[in-house]
């Protein structure tokens, strides 16, 4: 009798086994069963910002502008190095008035540069001092994408490094 008990005891597992399990493979079934098809191409532009500066001197005066030869828009900003002795010499004017200097040195320009437009021109005047000697004005130029926030709005970040995309800090 008691074997009948255990025999029983075991059917109704096995079963209810089986009735749980047969419930849940139409399922798995249809789940390892589906699949897609897709045919076509479509064709990643991946597009670059890259600026060109114009100087020309005159009068002791370079007129520096930024053309934007890449494919996104772009901030940019402007720095002169003249060396020790003739660093606090250069004066920084602007007759467009978009052009700001920044705390670290930098002049920004505030407009937003579409590509195949040219920033206005920065003039950077040079006072040699009255010395003979040979110095040199070096101008270096940055550009940043243009980034949008989840409102639209543009704004630029100076901290993201150009070959690794990372950010700096």
């Amino acid at each position: 009798m008691r074997r009948d008990w255990k025999n029983k005891t075991f059917i109704l597992a096995i079963t209810a086994f089986l009735m749980v399990t047969g419930a849940t493979v139409h399922q798995a079934i249809a789940y390892f069963t589906t699949y897609t098809a897709a045919s076509g191409s479509a064709v990643l532009h991946l597009g670059f910002t890259t600026t060109i500066p114009d100087e020309e001197v005159s009068d002791w005066t370079k007129h520096v502008s930024i053309q934007n030869t890449g494919d996104k828009e772009c901030y940019v900003r402007v720095k002169a190095f003249a060396g020790e002795l003739y660093e606090a010499a250069l004066t920084y004017t602007d007759t467009s008035g978009k052009w700001s200097a920044g705390e670290d040195g930098y002049y920004y320009y505030r407009d937003i540069l579409a590509p195949g437009a040219s920033s206005d021109e920065l003039l950077i005047k040079i006072d040699h001092l009255n010395r003979e000697e040979d110095f040199n004005v070096i101008v270096v130029q940055e550009c940043t994408a243009v980034l949008y926030d989840e409102n639209g709005q543009p704004y630029y970040d100076w901290s993201i490094l150009a070959d690794t995309g990372e950010v700096q800090e």
